[in-house]
C-alpha cells in the first residue's frame, strides 16, 4: 500500500517541519511506498492532493483546519483514504473526531489502520469539514496574521477579536432548513457539522455521521442600542461556554440537512477557517462522503 504525506510547514509553531524524520521512519513501517511534501500554497496543497487521489491508496496530510478544508478541495469527489496528523492551532476537525492532537498519538490511530466514513457538507459548490460561519469575530481566523499564530498560539485570534472584531455587524437572515423558515437580523450564524468550535466543545450532542447539520444564529434588533448590544456579547460567550442548546431567547437553533440562506452580499462566509464566498448560500450535507482513519470505539 503506497502513502502521500502532505504538511503544511507553517502551521501551528511549525512543530510538524520539526518532527519530519520522526514522522517518516513510523510511514515507513506502515506502508510499502511513502512520499512526503512539504505545501508552499494552499492551490499547492489543493493540487497535490487531488493529484495525489489517482496515484495513492492513502493520502496523510498534517495542518490546521485550514489544511484539511484544502485537502478536501482537492480531492472532491474521488475515493481515496484520509488519515489526519494535527498540528494547527485550534484542531478543531481533530477535537470534533477525537483523534489526538500530539504527531505521536496521531500516527497511533493511523497506525491501528481502523477508519469510519464521516460527514462533510458543501456550501456553493465548496467543500467544508467542521463550520461554514459569518458573523461576529468569524474574520479572525482568516486575517490573523500567520507569523502572530505561530508566536501566540490561539491567543492571536483573541487579540485580532479585541482589536478589529468588537463592533457586531447586524445583517440580515433568511434561512430554509428542511421546510422550516425564519427571517431575523443577526450578528453571528454557525452552520456546524463537528463538535468544536475555536477550540469550544459549542455543539457537544453533534456528530460528523448522522447526516445532519446544526445551525446556531444570535439574533440582533436591526438598529440595537446599547443595552442590546451588550446582549450580544452575553448572547455570544452563553453560546460558546454552554453550546448551540442553550436555552436563549435571543439564539435560534435549527437542525436539517438542507440549508438555504439568503443574505447581503457584504456578508463574508468562513468555511474551516479559511475565506469562503459573499451573500447567499446553498448548503448540503454529504453523508459518509470521506473516509478517515479515526479512534475506535470514539463517538464521531
Amino acid at each position: 500500500m503506497n502513502c502521500l504525506f502532505l504538511y503544511n510547514p507553517t502551521s501551528g509553531k511549525g512543530k510538524i517541519a520539526k518532527k519530519i524524520a520522526y514522522i517518516r521512519r513510523r510511514l515507513e513501517e506502515m506502508f510499502g511506498h511513502v512520499e512526503i511534501a512539504a505545501t508552499v500554497s494552499a492551490e499547492d496543497l489543493e493540487s497535490r492532493a487531488r493529484d495525489g487521489a489517482e496515484r495513492y491508496d492513502v493520502i496523510l496530510f498534517s495542518g490546521g483546519d485550514g489544511t484539511f478544508n484544502h485537502v478536501l478541495q482537492g480531492i472532491g469527489t474521488r475515493e481515496v483514504r484520509l488519515g489526519y496528523v494535527p498540528g494547527g492551532t485550534t484542531n478543531d476537525v481533530a477535537r470534533s473526531l477525537g483523534i489526538p492532537r500530539s504527531i505521536r498519538g496521531a500516527l497511533d490511530v493511523i497506525e491501528k489502520g481502523y477508519s469510519e466514513r464521516v460527514d462533510c457538507m458543501r456550501v456553493n459548490g465548496r467543500y467544508a469539514m467542521y463550520v461554514a460561519a459569518a458573523g461576529a469575530f468569524t474574520r479572525a481566523t482568516y486575517a490573523t496574521p500567520q507569523t502572530k499564530k505561530k508566536k501566540l498560539g490561539i491567543l492571536a485570534y483573541a487579540f485580532e477579536c479585541l482589536k478589529n472584531e468588537m463592533n457586531f455587524k447586524v445583517f440580515p437572515l433568511s434561512i430554509d432548513c428542511d421546510g422550516r423558515r425564519e427571517e431575523t437580523p443577526a450578528v453571528l450564524v454557525l452552520i456546524l457539522n463537528g463538535r468544536s468550535v475555536a477550540s469550544f466543545p459549542i455543539n457537544r450532542g453533534g456528530s460528523m455521521r448522522d447526516g445532519q447539520l446544526e445551525i446556531a444564529v444570535i439574533r440582533q434588533a436591526e438598529r440595537p442600542g446599547f443595552f442590546r448590544r451588550i446582549g450580544a456579547y452575553f448572547s455570544l460567550a452563553s453560546l460558546f461556554l454552554f453550546g448551540v442548546k442553550v436555552k436563549k431567547r435571543d439564539i435560534l437553533f435549527l437542525r436539517g440537512e438542507h440549508i438555504s440562506i439568503r443574505t447581503d452580499e457584504t456578508v463574508v462566509w468562513d468555511l474551516d477557517g479559511e475565506e469562503g464566498m459573499r451573500g447567499s448560500i446553498a448548503v448540503e450535507t454529504l453523508p459518509q462522503r470521506m473516509r478517515l482513519f479515526v479512534p475506535k470505539n470514539k463517538k464521531i
